[in-house]
């Protein structure tokens, strides 16, 4: 098990967890239509993730935006869903106090994504 969060761990997690997101049953079939360039788009969340847990400012986009794009498919579930599959991976390849970081961090970006997208709908910024 990987005891640091480091560049090399991240990339490893994020792999890891995209493969298994794209098998799922749920989540599999949103993000495989929407996403038609995996390798760019795991480059983009390696970025991510080395920006949200090694403060590094390599990930210069903006999240909401992308997935207000596809949020008449976004819900509750979906949200729940990845994160579940966030915390077996994370868990499966970190100790418990690196694992838990990450669990953290993931459960507070869904629900700042989540909220995004209830106050956009709520004001008819999407359908």
């Amino acid at each position: 098990m990987l005891a640091a969060i480091t560049e090399d761990s991240l990339h490893q997690l994020v792999d890891a967890f995209y493969a298994r997101v794209r098998q799922d049953e749920l989540i599999g079939p949103l993000f495989n239509d929407v996403v038609h360039d995996w390798p760019d788009h795991l480059e983009r969340l390696h970025a991510f993730w080395s920006s949200v847990m090694l403060t590094s400012g390599r990930y210069k986009g903006r999240p909401l935006p992308a997935h207000l794009q596809h949020a008449d498919r976004i819900n509750g579930h979906s949200f729940a869903r990845w994160l579940e599959i966030w915390g077996e991976t994370s868990s499966e390849l970190f100790e418990p106090p690196a694992a838990a970081a990450l669990q953290e961090k993931a459960a507070r970006i869904a629900e700042s994504l989540h909220l995004g997208i209830r106050f956009a709908r709520c004001h008819g910024l999407v359908a």
